[in-house]
């Protein structure tokens, strides 16, 4: 069994070579590139092999070969979705198009002027959606709940190469439950809140419900915590689709009843669902998500 540790892969050297593509080839060539790295994984990390393999033929019920060429097109995929958001961090925003899909759920939700969470997971490209929010005249704070457990170098090296400084602020889950004091404070502004509702850690709080034909344990946090608020939730989903064009979903969670967590979790992987069928190869849980394997 292999759970998630609270950090994804990638090394300072790959993001480096990102930037160094991204401004003396372009975007485009830079997607070259990824068919090493993406054969590189393919051959060579059999763990996450195995846990994706096992996504594509017991939950998606793929055929055997078309599972194992689903496994290249996730990882290509991912290098992909990581090339444009490093490139729309050096400045290049202008060179993708943008399409939104229940937008005025968003704008509602800001019309009630008591804040609203957003809850996503990691499909698609969710970091690059502040980036095109103000196409739709979006102006909103975003506060995204995290444990911060990523490699910390990275995110000072994109840091450093970013020309657009990020908006979004970070709210850290702290031991001591005091981020919940950071929460309200934010929704009294009528700002948002967006949590990722598909990843929780060994040994802490969690649901379960079931995904794709199985059970699965969600994190009990971003449930219990919206389903307390008394507030508007959406969930919202940024998928690459052809070229250099996403394509941003917000659903409004519907018919959710106060401190009902499981009810809100019910809703949240029926939506889910919906998007790894359409999108099955942007799943990016590279884990025994399941806890299905030997």
């Amino acid at each position: 069994m292999n759970k998630w540790k609270g950090k994804s892969k990638g090394t300072i050297l790959g993001y480096k070579i990102f930037v160094w593509c991204i401004r003396n080839i372009g975007i485009r060539s830079s997607y070259i590139v990824l068919y090493f790295v993406a054969a590189y994984y393919f051959l060579f990390l059999k763990k996450s092999n195995q846990y994706i393999f096992y996504y594509f033929r017991k939950r998606l019920n793929y055929s055997f070969w078309k599972s194992k060429m689903s496994i290249f097109k996730s990882y290509f995929i991912f290098g992909k979705v990581l090339i444009d958001k490093t490139a729309i961090s050096v400045g290049l925003r202008d060179r993708f198009t943008y399409e939104f899909d229940g937008v005025e759920n968003l704008k509602n939700l800001l019309n009630e002027k008591k804040g609203g969470v957003l809850i996503s997971a990691h499909i698609g490209n969710f970091e690059i959606a502040e980036h095109f929010f103000a196409d739709i005249d979006f102006d909103c704070q975003i506060n995204l709940v995290t444990t911060d457990q990523e490699v910390t170098v990275i995110k000072e090296y994109l840091e450093s190469v970013t020309v657009k400084k990020s908006n979004i602020k970070f709210i850290y889950v702290k031991e001591d439950m005091s981020h919940i004091f950071d929460i309200n404070q934010a929704l009294s502004n009528n700002e948002l809140i967006c949590f990722t509702g598909d990843r929780y850690f060994e040994g802490s709080k969690y649901l379960e419900a079931e995904l794709l034909g199985k059970s699965a344990k969600f994190p009990a946090g971003p449930f219990l915590i919206a389903s307390r608020l008394g507030v508007p939730v959406v969930y919202v989903y940024v998928m690459k689709e052809s070229n250099l064009h996403y394509h941003l979903f917000a659903r409004l969670a519907q018919n959710i009843k106060k401190r009902d967590a499981q009810g809100l979790l019910h809703s949240y992987v029926q939506n889910l669902e919906f998007m790894l069928k359409k999108y099955p190869a942007q799943w990016f849980n590279y884990f025994d998500f399941w806890d299905d394997i030997d």
